[in-house]
Parts: C-alpha cells; structure tokens; sequence
C-alpha cells in the first residue's frame, strides 16, 4: 500500500487502531498508539502504510482525520479531567472552562474542543451524581448521540396539533371504521399504541381484517421542525425503566396514539382472507378508528386460554388464522429465532430487586405474524410502484444473505457442539438454518447457537434498492407498522400515500431517501447500544447483592484469558479467568472451542453447564468475575 487510503477505523481501549485492508478483507492494518493520530473509534481516516510488519500484522499510520464519529462523551468528573465511560475512549479529556458547578464523582457530557494528545472539553450537561439510577440511564441516551429533551420549536409546533386536530372534519378523505370491532394489543407498561386489529366476519364466511397503523405522516409534515427532530433521532430507545420517544408526548402518547374509546387517525392495510390465510383481497389507505379495547398481551392470552371473555371469538379466530400464516412463513424458509429476554422490577430508587423472563405466548406471535403480514404486503406495493418508473423510491426493510465466511465459522462452531450446519463453501440457505436451529432444541447448547447464529447473520437495514429478507425469506418487505417509534416507517407512509393519491411515486429523489435510510440504520444500531448498555448496568447491578452466592451458568465463551459464563436466571455474562482457575494449568484449544487442563485434561467447553461463584461485581466496568465449583 503506497497510496493514501480513506476509511472507517476500529481503536481499541489501549489506544490501537485497526484499519480494513481493501487488498484482503480477513487482514487489517493495525496502527499503533504512536502512528495513531488522535484517531478514535469509527472516525473516518486517511492511512498510509509503513511498509513493515510487527508479529505478521501489516503496520500503517493515521495521516489525516476526515470525519469524527463522535465529538460529545460522557463521563466522570475527576480533578480537572472527565474519565470517558466509553471504555475506546483512550484517553481522558481535559475539561476546558467553566465545568458548570460539576463536581468531582459528577457525571457530564461534555464536547470536544481541541483534539490533541490531552483533548480538550467543555461541558455541555452535568447529567447527576455517578452510580444514581437516573443519571446512569440518561448516560446510557447521550452517550449513543441522543438528545432527551425536545426543543422549544418541536414542543410548540406539537401543542398547535392539539388545537388543529380538535377542529378538522376527522372524516375527510377517510374510510370510517369506527363501528367495526377494533382493539389494541400491547405490553402491560405500554404508553403508546401504533397498532390496532379489527376484523369482520363477511356474508361468504370470510372475514375482512384491518390493521391499523397510526397515521403520524398526517402530523408530522416535511420540513417542519417536527419532521427534522424525528429524523435526527431516528428512533424511540427502550431502556430497562423508560422510554426515549421519538415524538413529543403530546403527539407518541396522545394525538397520534390509538388510544381506546376515542377517534383517531389511522392509515390502514385491509385484508378479507379466509381461515387458511389467504388474502383474497386488499386495500391500503387513510381511516378513523375507535378502538373498543386496550388490552395487555397477558389480558388478551387470558381470554385465549380461558375461551373466554370480551372478544374472544375475534381473539381466537385471528389467532386460528396466524396459525396458518405462521406456517406458510416457515415452509416458505423463515428462520425462528426465538431467544429468552429478561425484564427487570425496579424498586422506587430504581434498584433491581427482581428478573422476570420474558415468555413469548401464543398472543405475541399473533400480532407478530398480522404486523408481518402488512409490512410485506405494503413492501409489494412499493416494489411494484418503482417498477414501473426506474428513478422512483421506495424504503425497504433488507437482509443480506449471510457472509460465507462467517456461515463457516458457525458451522464449524455447531460442529464442536455436536450438531451441523449444511453448506456449500459457506453458502446456506434459510431452510439449513432452520434444519440446525430444531435440531438444537432442548439441547444445553440451545440458546447458546441461537445466539451464535444470530451474530452470524447480515445486520438488517433500510435501503432504496429491494433485495429482500433473507432472515424472514420474504422477496418484499418493509417497516409500515410503527411510526409512532421509527422514521423510516413515517417514510413508508408519505410514499405510499402518494402513490394511493397520484398513482405513481414521484422521480429524482432516490439519492434524497437513501441518505435518509441510511442515517436510521445508523441511529438504530446507536439506539441498541443504549439499550443494551442498560440492561448489562441493570444485570451487573442485581447481581453485586450477591457477591459470594452460587449460581447456575453455562459457557457462553472461551479465551486465552479466560471462560465466559452466561448466569442462568440474569442472562448475564461473567468470566472466569484464568489464573483464578488453580487446580491445573489450563490452555485453550480452539479446535474444540474448550479450554483444557494440561494435567487432568479436564475440559469447559462452549454450552457445558457448569456452577460457578460469584468473586466480584464491577458496575463500572460492567463486568462480574466467577469462580467455578
């Protein structure tokens, strides 16, 4: 590599950059501290070879920095200097005038101002005090780029909805629904409600079956300031105790949300179909509705399993219906993922004092497969749309096929685990995964090669360009049902609508949505890290009340340094180091995924299930060292 090449680069903790060789994509260039130019991780670089190898890695140098992916940390205050909580944060920032009576063990925000060896800072916010519940989790929001409040102009235009709506003819242009029996299915905590059923039984027998998304595109209008702070954020994010909404509350909790017992704005998908699942006829297009019933996901699988209570004929007649669309789904190849989740009860300081897992019922799947069923149909609305003209837009919701390379390593993975994974060179298909994915069931190794499996796949985005869902082995699909939480789904809306309207999607603005599509892929992947970020904290958090206590595990990894154990009622991840392992000298073969002692030939290996003792709880390192028993 003579030449200057532009890029992406990956900066560990210790301040070691790793740049993508175009040449040979599996062998990265690595840059050391010194060669690393106040690079940090994900900024855009330019990098020149040095023309020698250290311990067989081709060695480069940062020669310019294009683009800064962050330029806002959160972090400690401590004498003078903010302790960044992004542990690739290398360095500490220098805090650059007035700290804004931040203290000492306060946690701030804070924006860079002079990048050198020692960056410079000033403080933006000072969030609250470290180790307090509530300034944890807004760490977890401004650390991902995310603001909390809403400005001054979006709140004002959002309370002038509120007047406006009161006095529009909620009936113009609108299908009326309000006599068909319509009713909401959400978790139990749940504030907002993007989607509604309704569903009607027909003289022939068939039934006509609405599903009704929230119509946000009606409130939120392009080039209002609205509109620009719901693409900025991109997303609502879900943390253990709160929700992050997109949309002010006026608009996500009220105006816009399908509240029961009152009018609202909905835009529509309106099917008949029989009880095979057939759609025999569909309609898309603005509505009103009056939901007759909010009901949780427990009410609603009460009434199901009981066979009775309000609406249970329509409750079990969708459900005998999803059936048949859930399994025309998986014959078709979708792949089922279905992995445990925990959720946390807080106490009034917002300590964990207790895990619930989260069950997946039959109600969960049907208002599932029903949002599928939309999504998918709108998808081949859109595709046909821009079929007909080259240079119209659509949004589409796409999952590539996964990367050969890594569909090898998983199956050699699955392999040592005792199961297989059928492919060619790498290249499987949806119905190969599924194959591997039953035959793990029940298995120790179960939610381990879930897992696994999911890490192997291709990241869902948005894009123009329809490739369609490798994952759900669908050739159209896109994201319709929940605007009131994604921008692309307000994007969806707006296009379809104008097709409904002109009968074509206009030209020329394809470059204009892909920017855009691009930017809510990029805030949803921020969005998670957040969210992940607070269950870890939540995780750690639970279990530092019982440092000392015995807990069942199983291996979730293993390393020259140590085992990963997955706890079994917390979901989570431990290690055992080690040098902390005393009764022999143990190695890593990773042939067999396990570590091996050299005397004993004692052996861990991915998905055993083991006991292990809980040594030390690190909440801000978000770590939990085990010892086995």
């Amino acid at each position: 590599m003579n030449k200057t090449l532009e890029g992406k680069i990956r900066v560990t903790g210790k301040g070691v950059g790793y740049f993508p060789n175009p040449a040979d994509e599996s062998d990265d260039f690595e840059v050391s501290p010194e060669y690393i130019n106040t690079a940090l991780n994900g900024d855009t670089v330019k990098v020149e070879s040095l023309g020698k190898e250290v311990y067989g890695r081709k060695q480069a140098k940062v020669v310019e920095i294009v683009t800064r992916k962050k330029t806002h940390f959160v972090g400690v205050v401590d004498k003078g200097y903010v302790i960044p909580d992004d542990k690739r944060m290398y360095v500490d920032i220098q805090i650059d005038g007035d700290a804004l009576g931040a203290k000492d063990g306060d946690k701030v925000y804070v924006e860079i101002t002079e990048w050198s060896k020692t960056p410079k800072g000033k403080v933006a916010k000072v969030i609250g005090r470290k180790g307090e519940h509530n300034a944890e989790m807004q760490s977890f929001v401004y650390e991902a780029g995310f603001e909390i409040d809403f400005p001054a102009d979006v709140e004002r235009e959002a309370t002038e909805w509120k007047e406006r709506f009161a006095k529009e003819d909620h009936t113009k242009d609108r299908r009326d629904f309000r006599e068909v029996t319509t009713f909401t299915v959400d978790p139990i905590d749940a504030k907002d409600f993007d989607d509604a059923l309704s569903i009607k039984k027909l003289d022939n027998g068939d039934y006509e079956i609405g599903i009704h998304i929230a119509d946000v595109s009606h409130f939120v209008v392009p080039k209002t300031a609205l509109d620009r702070e719901a693409l900025e954020r991109g997303t609502s994010i879900y943390l253990v105790d709160r929700t992050i909404p997109m949309l002010p509350e006026i608009l996500s909790n009220d105006l816009c949300s399908l509240n029961a017992n009152e009018d609202k704005y909905a835009f529509s998908a309106v099917f008949k179909m029989n009880m095979q699942g057939e759609v025999k006829d569909k309609w898309f297009g603005r509505t009103l509705i009056n939901s007759n019933k909010r009901f949780s996901y427990e009410e609603a699988q009460e009434v199901l399993d009981k066979k009775s209570g309000q609406h249970y004929e329509e409750l079990n007649t969708l459900n005998q219906i999803a059936y048949k669309l859930r399994e025309e789904k998986f014959k078709n190849g979708a792949i089922e993922f279905e992995t445990d989740e925990v959720k946390f009860v807080l106490d009034d300081v917002g300590k964990p004092v207790k895990v619930i897992r989260k069950a997946r019922k039959d109600i969960h799947k049907l208002i599932e497969d029903f949002m599928l069923l939309a999504n998918r149909e709108v998808a081949k609305v859109l595709h046909l749309a821009t079929q007909k003209d080259s240079k119209a837009a659509g949004i589409y919701r796409i999952h590539d096929a996964p990367d050969r390379d890594r569909i090898m390593n998983l199956a050699d993975f699955v392999k040592a685990l005792g199961f297989e994974l059928t492919h060619k060179e790498g290249e499987t298909t949806t119905e190969d995964i599924s194959k591997m994915l039953h035959s793990v069931e029940g298995s120790p190794a179960e939610a381990l090669i879930k897992t696994a499996t999911i890490r192997s796949m291709s990241k869902a985005v948005y894009s123009t360009a329809n490739i369609g869902h490798f994952g759900l082995a669908f050739d159209y699909y896109t994201h319709f049902t929940s605007p009131i939480r994604r921008y692309p789904d307000i994007m969806v809306h707006r296009l379809l609508q104008r097709y409904l309207v002109k009968g074509k999607i206009e030209q020329d603005e394809v470059a204009k949505y892909q920017r855009m599509a691009d930017e809510s892929s990029e805030r949803e992947i921020e969005a998670a890290e957040a969210e992940r970020g607070s269950i870890k904290y939540k995780q750690v958090e639970y279990m530092s009340e019982h440092v000392g206590e015995t807990f069942d595990g199983v291996v979730s990894g293993v390393s020259d340094w140590g085992v990963y154990v997955e706890e079994a009622e917390t979901k989570a991840d431990g290690m055992v180091r080690l040098k902390d392992m005393t009764d022999d000298f143990y190695e890593l073969n990773e042939k067999l995924y396990a570590i091996v002692g050299k005397k004993t030939g004692k052996k861990y290996s991915l998905g055993d299930k083991v006991k292990v003792k809980l040594l030390n709880a690190d909440l801000e390192r978000k770590t939990l060292d085990f010892q086995f028993i």
